[in-house]
């Protein structure tokens, strides 16, 4: 990490997107006028690793930062952004928990080793944070937008192989971020497309749904819930809700590290997206997430965004020790 603490304050708490392959003149004017600390990127920003890592080089150019995470979701499953021909196929979560049921040790070792092979082809590109682990817990009756994405449906399950996974990542110089924080699996409707609302009461809650977060507490990034847990707020989803990071994600779970929302695109949310932003990081988020890669949303966000936090900013800063740095890794096996 190049920057002090005091520095890293002089970006702005977010990580976006961009439209395409390559940067626009526009964004790239875009990112240096308003110094987002991070990037995202989605399959519409991806065709070749050579053009990957361009596009990566790009956004840390853009704003001047050569530590400025670059951030992906590849969990493998359905979740992955990286893809035939260029990348291999990994399993989903489901499959390492399918085989703790019959050699707990073997499977963790399997999440581990899987993990670091997907390290090691972000690692090749210049990509240096991945939105994994998932560490929900699904219920009976939930959506299935979680579904094959978690490890399995007792806490102790998950935590074992959610904890293989980031220790994957991070051997192979990668940041996992575990989500959703604190518990996506119990919601019964997607918050891509609307709201969830959890009315589980806080012994549920604490015995079940939040104990994966609470043994993943050491994690260097999380991603908020959008989701209503009315036992703790009955109006505000996590993401907004200063009540449920205080007292469950910071408070109860005793998570210290970057908090980042999930998308503040999605439809759980309502409002401007300036609104959304400055709500999420006066709850207590340390970054914002936004991942149309929208020029006009940007413009429209980017300027209304507060200063970094001297909070947040020091978790960023402690995180990235956390990183490693590889030496060569095997690439994954081909599936």
């Amino acid at each position: 990490m190049r920057f002090a603490p005091a520095e890293l304050m002089r970006f702005a708490p977010v990580v976006v997107g961009c439209a395409g392959t390559t940067l626009t003149a526009d964004e790239q004017a875009l990112f240096a006028k308003h110094k987002p600390y991070g990037f995202i990127v989605f399959a519409r920003n991806i065709d070749n690793p050579a053009q990957l890592r361009a596009l990566v080089e790009s956004f840390r150019a853009a704003v001047g930062n050569p530590d400025a995470p670059v951030l992906i979701d590849q969990e493998g499953g359905r979740v992955a952004r990286l893809k035939p021909p260029h990348w291999p196929v990994f399993p989903p979560a489901a499959q390492f928990g399918k085989q703790f049921a019959s050699d707990p040790q073997g499977a963790r070792q399997a999440a581990y080793e899987n993990a670091r092979a997907i390290g090691a082809e972000l690692f090749a590109l210049g990509i240096d944070v991945d939105c994994a682990p998932v560490a929900d817990l699904p219920v009976a009756g939930a959506h299935d937008v979680i579904g094959d994405r978690a490890y399995g449906f007792t806490p102790d399950v998950v935590a074992a192989l959610a904890e293989a996974t980031m220790q994957g990542l991070i051997d192979a110089g990668v940041l996992p971020v575990v989500k959703h924080i604190p518990g996506h699996g119990r919601a019964r409707s997607d918050s891509h497309l609307e709201l969830p609302v959890v009315e589980a009461d806080r012994a549920t809650l604490e015995q079940s749904d939040f104990q994966p977060f609470l043994a993943l507490k050491h994690a260097p990034w999380a991603m908020t819930a959008h989701i209503v847990y009315t036992a703790y707020d009955k109006a505000l989803p996590a993401t907004i809700s200063p009540t449920v990071i205080r007292d469950v994600i910071r408070g109860h779970i005793g998570f210290d590290g970057v908090l980042i929302s999930d998308d503040l695109t999605m439809k759980a949310l309502s409002g401007s997206l300036a609104e959304l932003a400055k709500a999420s990081l006066n709850a207590g988020c340390d970054l914002v997430l936004h991942c149309s890669g929208k020029h006009d949303e940007m413009v429209g966000m980017l300027p209304a965004l507060p200063a970094m936090s001297q909070e947040a900013a020091r978790r960023i800063h402690h995180a990235a020790t956390q990183k490693r740095r590889p030496e060569a890794l095997p690439r994954a096996a081909r599936a």
